[in-house]
């Protein structure tokens, strides 16, 4: 149960980080960038396709990392498994209470970017080298709701590239959405940009209650709140 609860909240907080102040108002120039670079106005289809590859270069990124945390994390004896559950508890709420706005950290409150200077024949390779350089560069940008993410994997070792994955699958589908209709994309985020603070604020209180029973240990309390549900509702 708590397998699936995590990587619903690891879809969760990519979705988060999409929205977040430092990562939305790039999507302009992320279309422009997809659509630039051959005198010509690109069909839909080579948006998308290009959407795919940029989704696919951050996605490798957080795929290695996800593969060297399980190594890491596999390792490691079950007692002290113990306390990096506790630790990740604590990593969780600290990111929550960021996410709510009751603490500020200001260097997550600013991208430090790696660009991509050079451009390749392919508009496609272009694009996935830039999905990596974004992974790396906006990682302190992201850093709330992705290290909320490392915190989980630090509580249950074994899921870390699974839980990154679908971290990765949250953060890249709205890219897709976006390259799909890309023509209709930057009227429709202008107008949904007023409710973003409050999705972050909701996901952050919700972060906050994972990160306590994981810390304490009560997370059977959501397993038994299921079973109750299964029972009423069959």
């Amino acid at each position: 149960m708590f397998d699936g609860l995590s990587f619903t909240v690891a879809f969760s907080a990519g979705l988060v980080s999409f929205l977040s102040p430092c990562v939305l108002p790039i999507v302009p120039g992320f279309l422009a960038y997809l659509a630039g670079g051959t005198g010509e106005t690109p069909s839909r289809f080579r948006i998308f396709l290009a959407s795919i590859f940029f989704v696919l270069g951050f996605s490798m990124v957080f795929a290695v990392l996800g593969v060297l945390l399980n190594t890491v994390l596999m390792a490691v004896a079950y007692d002290a498994q113990i306390w990096l559950s506790r630790i990740g508890g604590l990593i969780i709420i600290f990111f929550g209470l960021y996410l709510t706005g009751l603490i500020r950290i200001k260097i997550l409150e600013r991208a430090h970017t790696v660009s991509v200077k050079k451009r390749f024949s392919s508009r496609e390779f272009t694009a996935f080298v830039f999905g990596a350089a974004f992974a790396v560069g906006w990682t302190p940008c992201v850093g709330a709701a992705l290290g909320a993410i490392l915190g989980l994997a630090a509580s249950a070792p074994g899921t870390a590239f699974s839980l990154l994955m679908s971290y990765a699958l949250g953060l890249g589908a709205p890219f897709l959405v976006i390259g799909f209709f890309a023509g209709e994309a930057g009227a429709f985020l202008n107008r949904f940009a007023t409710v973003t603070g409050y999705i972050t604020r909701i996901f952050g209180v919700i972060l906050i209650a994972l990160g306590v029973l994981i810390f304490s240990q009560k997370l059977s309390i959501l397993a038994n709140f299921e079973l109750v549900t299964r029972i009423l509702y069959p």
